[in-house]
């Protein structure tokens, strides 16, 4: 009998395997699979109008960072200068990542609704801007746009910023932008139950395991590395404030939106992946040493599989001690301007002299300005166009990157990278 029960559980554990496996292992032509328990993906959807990373954590656990949307009547939008709406116009971008998001999570179809969002600082291009032809809210008291859209179409339990509840650092946030958030949060915190909390610099367990935390603990980990120029040092949950008081600072030299974002570290076993927001690393001229915010970031972040650059990849970003210390294996460059990325930026990114090794550059939507401009180098990237899937395997030892088709919604798989192993 222990035999046959011995010989039972080899089979039963045989077929998980290889059932996991075959997914892992997807081959391009085919339709991205849904993730599976023990998984962790994440998407890099590219809709040309700004960011949006979708997570889906190993138990399930649904996390957002950003949800950009240019205003679309601003005719830099629309020029070409900007990438194009993805997989077309006739939707918003925050419609395209709800039911992007929709399609991800249809494992868990009787519970769609997004555990967490972050919002990395207060730009369009992370969070929504309301415009002449931003459609109204059923309830009428906000427009559609970004993350305002994306929370019309699917419930958001937890939205975390670097502002609430007062929006006053380093000075009152009150434009248009701001205004249509805010009343968004209010509406959504008094009539769907939606919490809001400020990022806490240092902590682990701001962002956790919502369905099944016991079964990943000392696994799985999401640290909040840095909000409004608190830094966490990479001891315990301590931090330190890098941004001088503001009383010391004339109002032009206060610390501006970009350096106040929110940044985060993602580990799951030997995996790590970081995400900065718009952080700024290259001093411009004239300008104090504080407002290199990535290299005391990078000082407590460490080296990690997976990097988003910071700010795109624009000329500001991306320093040499950044570099050094993340070591990533995969950068992912979320494209929407022609000046993403700057030359100078992707040529530290390849440089074998900032650090050594094997790195493959993905890239949502390259436009061909760009590529006329830094020419050859951009020969060197994995992909140019699509959204961006890194899918990590159970445990964190080995993970793979998927570029889907984004000129529809089959979530067709183009190309397979991989595997990687994490270190």
């Amino acid at each position: 009998m222990k035999r046959i029960l011995r010989a039972g559980i080899l089979v039963a554990c045989l077929f998980l395997l290889n059932t996991f496996r075959s997914s892992a292992q997807q081959k391009a032509g085919q339709i991205f699979e849904s993730w599976k328990e023990g998984q962790l993906d994440i998407h890099h959807i590219n809709t040309g109008r700004g960011n949006a990373t979708f997570f889906i954590l190993p138990d399930g656990t649904t996390l957002l960072i950003d949800a950009g949307e240019l205003d679309l009547t601003d005719p830099r939008t629309q020029g070409p200068r900007n990438t194009t709406a993805k997989p077309d116009s006739t939707r918003h971008a925050g419609e395209w990542i709800a039911r992007y998001i929709t399609k991800a999570t249809r494992f868990r179809s009787a519970d769609q609704a997004i555990d967490y969002a972050v919002i990395t600082h207060f730009h369009d291009d992370h969070m929504g801007m309301p415009s002449a032809v931003s459609k109204k809210s059923a309830n009428g008291k906000y427009v559609l746009t970004g993350i305002t859209e994306i929370g019309d179409w699917l419930p958001i339990r937890t939205i975390i910023d670097r502002g609430w509840p007062d929006y006053a650092y380093p000075r009152a946030m009150n434009d248009k932008l701001m205004q249509n958030y805010r009343a968004f949060l209010d509406w959504q915190v008094k009539n769907k139950g939606m919490k809001v909390e400020k990022s806490k610099p240092g902590s682990n367990d701001q962002l956790k395991l919502t369905r099944n935390p016991g079964k990943y603990a000392g696994l799985f980990e999401i640290r909040n590395v840095a909000a409004n120029g608190e830094i966490w040092t990479g001891t315990g949950t301590i931090t330190r404030q890098h941004f001088p008081e503001l009383k010391t600072l004339s109002p032009q030299l206060y610390p501006h939106e970009n350096m106040c974002s929110v940044a985060m570290k993602i580990s799951y076993g030997k995996f790590d992946y970081f995400s900065g927001g718009d952080i700024p690393g290259v001093l411009q001229p004239g300008v104090p040493a504080w407002h290199d915010v990535e290299t005391p970031v990078a000082k407590a972040v460490g080296p990690v599989e997976v990097h988003i650059l910071d700010h795109h990849g624009n000329r500001d970003s991306q320093n040499d001690f950044l570099l050094q210390a993340l070591r990533p294996r995969v950068l992912v460059i979320p494209v929407w301007s022609s000046d993403h990325p700057g030359h100078d930026v992707l040529d530290r990114i390849y440089s074998q002299r900032i650090y050594s090794g094997d790195r493959d550059v993905f890239a949502t939507d390259m436009l061909q300005p760009n590529k006329l401009v830094i020419g050859e180098m951009l020969d060197r990237l994995k992909s140019d166009k699509g959204h961006i899937v890194v899918s990590v395997e159970p445990g964190g030892d080995r993970y793979f990157v998927y570029v889907l088709d984004d000129e529809n919604e089959s979530q067709r798989i183009k190309s397979v990278h991989g595997p990687y192993e994490s270190r």
